[in-house]
């Protein structure tokens, strides 16, 4: 049998192979799922720009008991210190922030201060709906997954009318009956419309993992029902619950803003993203940053929390294959890539 060099009659597969194995061998499944979340470059700096986002909103005007170095609050009145209330951010003579460098308003209230606050709220409501949404969704799909029968057929039923109302419109009624100025009763009440989607997808987990020799096993073993599901087959599907949380936490987000842009969602004397965007968007001609700055804040948050759920998708997703880079190539120790090959080879 001739040799050859590590480079020579090596798939590409038992490259990603050798280092795969090489990279996860003696890991847990936790760790492993870390290692390969932080690898994904675009959710890692999602991730570094929306706690950016958080810090500097909790920090810049306070929020609860933690408090606030900006000088501004988002109700005060203050003169108008450029023409127009135009920003006073700047590079004239170096960068410099000035007193309002989001710009005021045409009756002197700070931007920076009212978009702080807008974000807070639209974050409160987005975390509110992904995590009660997450845990009604888990339960009914898991009751549905595990038993069948009878009660599937209801909870699929009953699933499947709350699909065919508009979110929007459930929504809108929602937020004229519990919005006002309580963004925590809001998003508590829109949880009632978004879980379906999470339902649905845990309710096929449990469908397939029902099946398995581990559920058998606690069965013979004398687990009940309430074990079986929770402790043994939950964790197996914690992976598809955790990124459909982060996506509909995305999708919250959206949701929020666009019932606070029709008026439906949170209203004066509190303050949103969307309700800013709608309320200055007859100044987007002439003052175009009363209705830019919660808009990027929206896209922004929206796109990073969207990233972080693609990194952790194919962090949890065992079938999802990285290209090896060729760092990662030269860092690939020859014996085990020469052992793969050769695996291979005699198969």
């Amino acid at each position: 049998m001739s040799t050859s060099t590590p480079s020579e009659g090596v798939t590409p597969d038992a490259v990603e192979n050798a280092i795969e194995l090489k990279e996860v061998e003696g890991l847990s499944q936790g760790r492993i799922v870390m290692r390969r979340f932080v690898r994904h470059r675009g959710a890692m700096a999602s991730v570094v720009v929306l706690l950016g986002i958080v810090v500097l909103v909790t920090t810049s005007i306070g929020w609860g008991p933690i408090p606030g170095w900006w000088q501004h609050g988002f109700r005060d009145l203050n003169p108008i210190v450029n023409p127009g209330g135009a920003p006073t951010m700047g590079f004239d003579g170096g960068f410099s922030i000035g007193t309002h460098p989001f710009g005021q308003d045409n009756i002197g209230r700070d931007v920076f201060a009212m978009v702080m606050r807008g974000t807070q709220q639209s974050l409160t409501v987005m975390v509110v709906i992904g995590l009660s949404g997450t845990v009604i969704g888990v339960l009914l799909g898991a009751l549905s997954g595990f038993f069948r029968g009878w009660i599937d057929n209801v909870v699929m039923r009953f699933t499947d009318m709350v699909i065919t109302i508009p979110v929007i419109m459930v929504g809108a009624i929602l937020g004229v009956l519990v919005g006002g100025a309580n963004p925590w009763t809001l998003a508590l009440a829109l949880s009632l419309v978004t879980w379906t989607t999470m339902a649905r997808l845990v309710r096929a987990q449990f469908f397939a993992l029902r099946e398995q020799e581990f559920v058998d096993a606690a069965r013979v073993a004398g687990a009940s029902n309430a074990r079986i599901m929770f402790k043994h087959i939950l964790p197996n599907a914690v992976g598809v619950i955790i990124v459909n949380a982060t996506l509909l936490m995305a999708s919250a987000i959206l949701l929020e803003t666009a019932l606070s842009f029709l008026g439906f969602g949170i209203r004066p004397p509190e303050v949103s993203l969307g309700q800013l965007i709608n309320e200055y968007q007859a100044a987007f001609a002439t003052r175009p940053w009363l209705f830019w700055w919660p808009g990027a804040f929206i896209v922004t948050i929206a796109l990073c929390v969207n990233f972080i759920g693609d990194g952790l998708r194919d962090a949890f997703d065992p079938r999802q294959r990285r290209i090896p880079t060729k760092r990662a190539l030269a860092k690939a120790d020859a014996k085990a890539i020469k052992k793969a090959a050769k695996s291979l080879a005699d198969a």
